[in-house]
Parts: C-alpha cells; structure tokens; sequence
C-alpha cells in the first residue's frame, strides 16, 4: 500500500484529478504495488499456473463441467499454455440457469457465506455464492480498483447502490472497509436524505449508478446546496455505462472525481475491472484473478490485440462457483503496453455496447451508445434520454426522446424546431438510419434510483 505522503496528497477535493492531469502520478495510491506493478511475464506464469489448478479443481469438482470437457476430448492436463484455454467450453447465463439453483456449485452450502443473484427478469435468476476465500478475494478487487480513484484510507463512503441480492452494494462495501474506510449504508433512493448524510457525516466518497449521480445532482441544486463546498470528492460509479459527456458534467456539476468500474455477478460481482487516473476510458483488468479473452461474438474465435470483440472471462480463483470461459456479451477492446499510472495490468476500453443489446431497425444496426454519444456533443440537451422502438405499417420506426436543458427551453416552436432537427441530422448521420427526435422539457424523463433502462422495443417478438 501506498506511504502516508503519497496519500496525503490526494485528501484534498480535486488533488487526485490535478494530480493526474498534470502526470503527477506518484502522488496517487496503488493498493498491492507488488502485483499490480509485476512484470508481464510474472503476470502470465502466475495466470498459467493458477488456471491449471483451477481447471483441475473445476473438473473433479463440478460434474456438468466434467461432462462437456469429456465430450470435448479434453482433460485438466492438456493445459500447459495460456493459449490452451480455448480449448475449454464457453460458459454462458443458460448455462447457470439450466442448473438452478446449485448445479455450477463446486462446494456445499455448508462452506458457502454469501450467496447473490441477479433480478430474474427474463426467466429464472443466475444464483452465485461466496466462500470466505471468495469474499477476500472480492474485497480486495474491490479495494485496488477505488484506490485508482483516489480513495484512500479514512474516507467516508456512502453507499446509494441497493443492497438485497445484488452484488454491487455488498461488493464495494467490503472493499472500501478493507482499504479503511467508514461506511454509511444508505442504500438506494430518498434523495433528499442522501444530501443531507453527505452535509451531516462529512462523505467524501458517493457509491451510485452515473444515472442517480446526476439525480443526486440536479436534487442538490434544486434545494440549493452548494455541491462546489461539500466534503465530497470521489464518485465510485458502477451498475451502468458511464458516458464520457455524463461523467464529466457531475464531474464539473458536482466538483469531483468520478471514475467507474466493471463486473458481472456471474464471475464475482464488481471488481474485475477499475479506471485509474491516468486513463479515463480504460479499465485495469485484476489479472491475477482473471484470465481474459477477446474473441469474435459470431465465431468465437480470437481476435488480434486491440481489436474489438466480446470479452470472455476466466476467474482463476473461484471455489464457490468457478466459471469457465464465460461470455460476458460486453464489446470491448483489450492493451496491454504499460499504463502511465504504474500498472502493469492489461486495460480494456470501457464497455459501451454489448453484442445482445444491438438494435437492428430496417437492417441497420444500432447501438444505445452511438446515440449517447451524439447526445453528449450537443449542448441544448441533458444525458438523459429515452429510445422507443416500434412497427407502424409493417416497418420498424423508432423515437429519440432526449430532455433539454432549462436555459434550453423555449415557448418558440422555431427555437425548439431548430434544436429537434440539427439532433435527427447528427443522428442519422451517425446511425445511417433516421430516428425521429422527441423533445422533453426539462425533468421530463424519470431518473432511475437503479440501473437506467434506455430502451423500450415495443416491436413483437
């Protein structure tokens, strides 16, 4: 862990985000410098000799593995080089489902200490669980990735994630514990509360989906709070994708540091990956504690270094439930040249599109992120917005709604014309297919406590 004056450094609001902005980068913490510093080649021989032992114990542990490795003709000690992962069965969510609740388990209940889940939606829930390994572990991931945001120890951090059975709150929970920090478990929702704790407890640290951030915000400034004095500094988001133009208002609304990381419940929850200053659209991968791969999501197949593909995953340190090779959906692109802050570890580009979450209106495809993207450059609009998909007349048609800032609005249908056609221009210029565009006054669209849903596809299925 990082000395005394390299933290103090950082304690005061906004030192982080200077010191990185002017390469100052020894003045920010790193957690476990031994690991996270390691040579690549140290970093490839402890993953080698990690995911040997954990395909060993997988194997003789969990028989629904044993089965498609048998069938594939492939055995524990037919691995003997990183590369020979590919010749492993990719898992996926049908995969836990199938065996719900406990068929991936590779222990009894009886060791277990924690179990989690997600929501079950869109059929039954993907069940996890945690051994006291597991969760130190997961706590540790947890305290790299916040420290590579500035956090250090005796920060107050309060949580607006959601406990329950969703990884997310417990997970940064222990983490921030772990590091040395109080905790305020707010929860999700009240508002009003949140700002108050913020003044009353003194929270340098806000824990929260980029979407309740912001509502957090406008909440703040509508009670006339003065975000600019608050003993607030670091913003931990996570749960949701953070657009560049997003982040940076709270970021300038709020007058502090706002980072974001990357996690799935299947392969542990928060954690896998965490922003570090120096790189502000890219995530350090815990490579130790995960093996990745970036592959083509239509062939499976690897794709070159730097190339976009759909991450897949390997924890190397699972006992409760080890996963082998899950595809995670995520679109991303994975470096791994040495990081301005120090760290050896492999960034990947922050996930902004998932290969699921496609679009496809008359034959073209689109992404929920390029029309962030397009939102974000125009100054007359808020980051909130709305997709609706739909069919009239046998074709697809789809509406943006996007809400306009207050010194936007106007009572002039010329004024407010203007606007809505330079934004359906930019747009379809952008996604090769024309949208139509739905101004909302300001506040207009609901803010989410949780995860933003963007997208309503309302066409049959």
């Amino acid at each position: 862990m990082a000395c005394a004056e390299e933290t103090f450094a950082v304690t005061e609001k906004g030192a982080a985000l200077r010191a990185a902005q002017e390469g100052r980068f020894d003045a920010l913490p790193i957690y476990d410098r031994a690991i996270e510093c390691a040579s690549r080649e140290d970093i490839e021989a402890l993953q080698l000799e990690k995911l040997k032992n954990q395909v060993a114990y997988t194997y003789e542990r969990v028989p629904w593995y044993r089965q498609k490795m048998d069938e594939m003709g492939v055995a524990p000690e037919d691995i003997e080089t990183l590369d020979d992962v590919r010749k492993l069965p990719f898992t996926d969510k049908t995969a836990l489902r199938d065996t719900f609740p406990f068929g991936l388990f590779a222990v009894p209940l009886s060791e277990v200490r924690e179990l989690h889940s997600s929501s079950g939606t869109t059929g039954k829930p993907v069940v996890v669980g945690y051994t006291p390994d597991d969760l130190n572990v997961w706590s540790d991931c947890i305290a790299r990735l916040v420290q590579m945001a500035g956090v250090v120890p005796g920060d107050v951090a309060q949580m607006a994630f959601g406990y329950g059975m969703f990884t997310g709150g417990f997970g940064l929970h222990y983490g921030l514990q772990k590091l040395g920090c109080a905790m305020i478990p707010a929860g999700s929702g009240n508002t009003e509360r949140h700002i108050q704790m913020i003044e009353d407890y003194g929270t340098t640290v806000l824990v929260a989906t980029p979407s309740y951030a912001m509502h957090i915000c406008e909440v703040g400034e509508q009670m006339g709070y003065d975000w600019a004095s608050s003993p607030l500094r670091v913003g931990l988001f996570g749960g949701e994708p953070c657009p560049p133009g997003l982040k940076a208002e709270i970021e300038r609304r709020m007058h502090i540091t706002c980072t974001d990381n990357y996690g799935l419940t299947e392969v542990m929850g928060p954690g896998v990956s965490g922003e570090c200053l120096a790189e502000r659209f890219q995530q350090h991968i815990a490579e130790d504690h995960f093996l990745w791969e970036v592959v083509d999501p239509e062939t499976g197949e690897p794709v070159a270094e730097g190339e976009m593909g759909e991450l897949v995953l390997t924890p190397l340190d699972k006992q409760a439930i080890p996963v082998l090779r899950y595809r995670t959906h995520d679109l991303t692109r994975v470096h791994t040249e040495p990081c301005a802050c120090g760290r050896t570890h492999a960034r990947m580009d922050k996930v902004r599109s998932r290969s699921d979450d496609m679009l496809i209106i008359r034959g073209t495809n689109v992404f929920p992120s390029q029309i962030e993207d397009v939102l974000s450059g125009i100054d007359e609009v808020t980051p909130h917005y709305h997709i609706i998909v739909d069919t009239k007349n046998g074709m697809d048609v789809f509406t943006v709604e996007t809400e306009l800032r207050p010194e936007a609005f106007s009572d002039s249908f010329e004024s407010m014309n203007v606007i809505k056609e330079n934004i359906a221009e930019k747009l379809k210029s952008t996604l090769l297919v024309a949208p139509a565009v739905r101004l909302v006054e300001p506040g207009g669209i609901e803010r989410a406590v949780g995860k933003a849903k963007h997208v309503d596809d309302r066409r049959k299925k």
